[in-house]
């Protein structure tokens, strides 16, 4: 609780220029005070994302139409999309072009909600891993922000039992949405790669194997969706 903030464009700046740039998205929960004047603010300048927040529909229209373009892991965190109530989830289906993360990692969201999004967003899908320090390392107690948390399995808790996080990774959540959840590997691969380097703005440089951008590549095997090799910058690892 310490370390909550309102939302605050001059900081936020600061944190920008600390940072050389690197800060290229924001979250916020659009119902704090002053978040919608925020959004206004400084909406040019990073992707704004909403986020961990108990909006309604109509305040989430509010901060889209102030310039929000993105849901931090849709689902999690956040009102229920309900039939009375749509909330955040109601309000990035009306907003053209929205981007929406999902967390695949067959632990935050259940696949059928996963198909489900990937037929309603469609292009705007965004596979993030919400992973954590204790990605992919053997079970025992880790902590996150100074809170405790548990790894048992694939699972990842706060001591009340509540979902910390995730201990996977990107490359785990993708083959997850292809292999269990019946996501097609090309769409996965786009929402992994391609529309994560567009949703932040970095897709000049990142996000696809195309002349004059950096050479980064995972060289999978086609059936298992193990990787086989790493191109990091042009070099094979």
């Amino acid at each position: 609780g310490d370390w909550l903030r309102n939302p605050d464009a001059e900081l936020l700046r600061r944190l920008i220029a600390a940072s050389n740039g690197l800060v290229k998205l924001v979250s916020v929960a659009p119902e704090l005070p002053g978040a919608i004047d925020f959004i206004e603010s400084v909406g040019e300048e990073v992707t704004v994302s909403l986020a961990h927040t108990t909006a309604d529909y109509d305040t989430a229209m509010k901060a889209f139409r102030a310039g929000a373009r993105q849901v931090t892991h849709l689902f999690n965190a956040m009102p229920p999309f309900s039939h009375r109530a749509p909330g955040v989830v109601g309000a990035a289906l009306d907003t053209p072009g929205c981007m929406v993360e999902l967390i695949c990692d067959g632990m935050h969201i259940h696949p059928a909600v996963i198909r489900a999004t990937h037929r309603m967003f469609g292009e705007q899908l965004v596979l993030i891993s919400d992973s954590m320090r204790c990605a992919d390392m053997p079970d025992g107690d880790y902590e996150l922000g100074g809170q405790p948390v548990i790894v048992k399995g694939n699972r990842a808790t706060l001591e009340d039992g509540t979902i910390a996080g995730s201990n996977t990774n990107l490359m785990k959540c993708m083959r997850t949405a292809v292999k269990q959840m019946g996501i097609p590997l090309e769409k996965a691969v786009k929402c992994a790669a391609v529309n994560p380097a567009k949703s932040i703005g970095i897709y000049d440089k990142y996000g696809s194997i195309t002349p004059g951008k950096v050479a980064n590549a995972v060289l999978l095997d086609r059936e298992t969706l193990e990787i086989k090799g790493v191109i990091l910058k042009g070099q094979m690892l």
